[in-house]
């Protein structure tokens, strides 16, 4: 069986998050580290590569055991490497991750979609002060997420990639995406899970049964 699948759901923010954009030409004054957003619109977007990457090393590391000597890439487990991708020996990856865009910006108009957080580092040996501004999302913001899967086995196939996708997704809501995670940014939830077929004959529901868990397994649940 051959085809695509798309799945669609959608990421909310629950703690001011920091993806990280460039600030290069920022002038003196202006937030030090801002988030990466849309040339176009200028909102703050969930780049597809962030969103892979975490998911990826999130999984490997569960696999792997040692979070002090992560394996390279091509090194990843089979199963993280049919889904992710790998150089040595090249081999396609089944999921293809879009970047993810903003999708309730109307409920969040009155009070805008970043802040910005003061931040001080202190220097241990002097005391002295150097205060920072980091831009974040604010909590409530959700981005519109689409994975494409590669369909090429059966639906047994299919359902076993999806419980591995699942897993990270439901490792992400127990960690953090973005910087400054272990001082309480970067907190997200995964919810509204749809898929669809196209020119595949998967059974979508099984494989929304699956991600239903995803939506009750995270560290901060309302």
């Amino acid at each position: 069986m051959y085809g695509k699948l798309i799945l669609e759901c959608e990421l909310l923010v629950r703690t001011g998050m920091h993806i990280g954009g460039s600030s290069v030409f920022s002038a003196i004054g202006t937030v030090d580290s801002p988030v990466i957003s849309d040339p176009y619109s200028g909102k703050p977007i969930v780049p597809g590569s962030s969103l892979k990457g975490k998911l990826r090393t999130l999984l490997s590391r569960s696999i792997h055991q040692d979070i002090e000597h992560m394996p390279d890439f091509d090194e990843d487990a089979e199963e993280i490497c049919k889904l992710f991708g790998s150089s040595k020996p090249v081999r396609t990856a089944r999921l293809q991750f879009a970047d993810a865009f903003v999708c309730n910006e109307e409920e969040l108009s009155s009070i805008g979609l970043t802040e910005i957080k003061f931040e001080n580092t202190i220097n241990r040996k002097n005391c002295v002060a150097n205060p920072r501004q980091i831009e974040r999302v604010v909590p409530g913001v959700k981005f519109a997420v689409r994975i494409v899967y590669d369909v090429q086995g059966s639906q047994e196939d299919a359902e076993k990639d999806m419980r591995l996708l699942a897993k990270g997704m439901k490792l992400l809501q127990m960690d953090y995406l973005g910087g400054h995670g272990t001082r309480g940014s970067g907190r997200v939830s995964f919810q509204n899970f749809h898929l669809k077929n196209f020119e595949a004959v998967l059974d979508t529901s099984a494989l929304e049964d699956i991600f239903k868990e995803v939506e009750t397994y995270e560290l901060l649940p309302v």
